[in-house]
This record gives C-alpha cells, sequence and structure tokens, in this order.
C-alpha cells in the first residue's frame, strides 16, 4: 500500500528524484513495537515520511507499529526488508509526515546522545585508569 504524496506547503518540500523528503542519517538505539513483538532496534535513518531500521529479527513487509524513541511513537508500515546474516534492515512508511521541527528534534537527540555516550566511556576508562571501580 503506497502512501500518498502530500501537497507541499510550509514545511514540505517539493520532491526531488525518489525522495520526497531530506534523510537525516543516524545510528541511534530505538524500539520496534507492533501486536505481536517488542524488540530493539537501531534507527539508520529518519526522514519526514520513513525511517530505515536496523533488527536482530527484521520484519516482514505490510507489518505495522511505531518505532519508539524516548517518549516519541511514529506510527508506519514495513514496506521492505533486507536480510542480513547477523539481523536486517527494514524501511518503514509513517502513516502520516512528520513535522521538519520533529525531524530536527531527533537530529539534537542523536547528537546529545553520541555525546553521553562518549563521556560515558570517557569516565569509564578514567575509573579503570585510576583503579577505581
Amino acid at each position: 500500500m503506497a502512501l500518498p504524496v502530500p501537497t507541499p506547503g510550509p514545511e514540505e518540500p517539493t520532491a526531488v528524484g525518489r525522495r520526497g523528503s531530506a534523510r537525516l542519517r543516524l545510528a541511534i538505539p530505538a524500539r520496534f513495537v507492533s501486536i505481536y513483538s517488542t524488540q530493539p532496534c537501531v534507527l539508520l535513518d529518519i526522514s519526514r515520511t520513513g525511517a530505515r531500521l536496523a533488527l536482530p529479527g527484521p520484519l516482514a513487509r505490510n507489518q505495522s507499529g511505531f518505532i519508539e524513541l524516548g517518549r516519541l511513537e511514529v506510527f508506519g508500515t514495513i514496506v521492505r526488508m533486507e536480510k542480513g546474516p547477523d539481523g536486517g534492515v527494514n524501511a518503514m512508511a509513517f502513516d502520516e509526515p512528520i513535522a521538519k521541527s520533529l525531524v530536527l528534534d531527533i537530529r539534537k537527540f542523536a547528537e546529545d546522545f553520541e555525546l553521553r555516550e562518549h563521556q560515558a566511556l570517557r569516565d569509564q576508562v578514567r575509573r579503570w585508569v585510576a583503579g577505581e571501580p
């Protein structure tokens, strides 16, 4: 089932090529929740109209659910699956396009997440070097 292409408005740039919205590349932990299961995933990228997820158990086409990232929940349907030796990657089309401001909020969250992870690793190394538990 293809999603209708929204009419460009103030927040919606005109589509160029195949992609209707610019893609924000990420690599942050999230969860995919469906009526069948909840599983951890890595949000690889997101745009206003969809996302790509790396999952330990890739999902079948046409499975519906939502991505959970913090308090954010974005509903959609799996439109593509690429299976690999250690899991796979799914492409998800959102039920409704998300606001451009929300994509920017996710980018800020990802930047903060990377900074927090880097700081935590540095603190752990310092404690190890100092012989602290």
